[in-house]
């Protein structure tokens, strides 16, 4: 017996020897909602003292997203602490299995790798819990989401655009979306799950007098409520959000009422035989002639694509199968804001822009 249990020990140290890695599940979530962004950190000690890194595989998850293959690592003596993100998609999950490698250079002598044995940890199956949410739902499930800026200006006779900014904590940002508007997408939006920043545009009826839409908070679980007032801003083209064209309406009232007051000076001048007065009729007259000058035309490349806002990589909505004149509306950095002939307004890029 004695000699039986020394070949297994001697058996087993022999299939271990070149084991230099040991892993262990250091935090896994009580439970995880459907869309939340979660983390989970392994526990690793090396056997090798001098090693350069440790690399990691996954395999055989069920319901989820990797995120990061790299991990968030922290050492605290001789053990390290590596997080990784996931993303839960399904209503159930299994957390995959994770092969970590240790990295050793060749030494000056050697020009072949150490190599050394890999460890796999089994994945652990999750808690998934899927919401109920209400109507107003904006599909973010996160620790934080906050509103930095907003802005509403007029898009055309039946609606409004608001475009906003926010950011959040440990999210999915890229889901965001929102039931029964007109029209509505991400402009800009920055990669990271941690810390995401997204900007967004929604065409909402005119009439709406505000914009009240809910997100998951984690931290407290319940959905929180957040409310944008509509407040429509008629400024001249100076940011991203003013898509609103040139009221011509108004610039006929100001022709009339200037050849109203020519009118009225030519008729004083003749009853009182003042004919220096004739030279304040120029006046107004040279306001009419301003303001009925045509907006300067520009033109655009065939294949230049036309933006809704003016925002690198934001919403197209058409592109040009030729080369247009357009009218130009104005402009800011880097854009140049245009009527097109359905009279919709739109952005393209100045390198866009023929070549005078």
């Amino acid at each position: 017996m004695k000699i039986l249990l020394f070949v297994a020990l001697l058996l087993f140290s022999t299939l271990s020897a070149n084991k230099v890695l040991y892993l262990t599940h250091e935090k896994i979530p009580d439970r995880v909602v459907k869309g939340e962004v979660f983390f989970v950190t392994l526990k690793t000690i090396s056997t090798v003292q001098n090693f350069d890194d440790i690399t990691y595989e996954f395999s055989n998850q069920v319901g989820l997203k990797v995120l990061n293959t790299i991990p968030y690592r922290e050492q605290k003596g001789k053990f390290l602490f590596d997080t990784f993100h996931f993303l839960a998609t399904g209503n159930s999950a299994k957390l995959p299995d994770i092969t970590a490698s240790l990295v050793v250079q060749p030494s000056e002598d050697s020009e072949i790798p150490t190599e050394f044995e890999e460890t796999t940890i089994s994945g652990k199956k999750l808690n998934i819990i899927a919401l109920n949410p209400k109507k107003d739902f904006s599909n973010v499930i996160a620790n934080s989401f906050e509103l930095i800026e907003y802005k509403t200006t007029s898009f055309d006779t039946k609606h409004n655009i608001i475009v906003f900014t926010a950011i959040a904590d440990n999210c999915n940002l890229s889901a965001i979306k929102f039931k029964d508007v007109y029209k509505q997408g991400i402009e800009s939006i920055t990669e990271s799950y941690i810390n995401p920043k997204v900007t967004y545009f929604l065409v909402v009826n005119k009439d709406l007098e505000k914009f009240s839409f809910s997100y998951f908070n984690i931290i407290q679980n319940r959905f929180i409520r957040k409310s944008i007032p509509i407040i429509v801003d008629d400024d001249s083209v100076t940011t991203q959000s003013d898509l609103k064209p040139k009221d011509q309406s108004k610039e006929k009232l100001k022709m009339n009422i200037a050849a109203v007051v020519a009118i009225i000076i030519l008729i004083v001048a003749i009853w009182r035989r003042k004919y220096i007065y004739l030279f304040l009729v120029l006046i107004p007259l040279i306001y009419i002639g301003y303001i009925a000058i045509p907006s300067k035309d520009v033109c655009i490349k065939e294949g230049s694509q036309i933006y809704l806002l003016p925002v690198s990589n934001g919403t197209i909505f058409e592109t040009t199968s030729s080369e247009y004149h357009l009218q130009k509306e104005g402009s800011v950095s880097k854009f140049t804001k245009v009527k097109l002939k359905n009279e919709k307004i739109g952005w393209v890029k100045n390198e866009d822009i023929c070549s005078p």
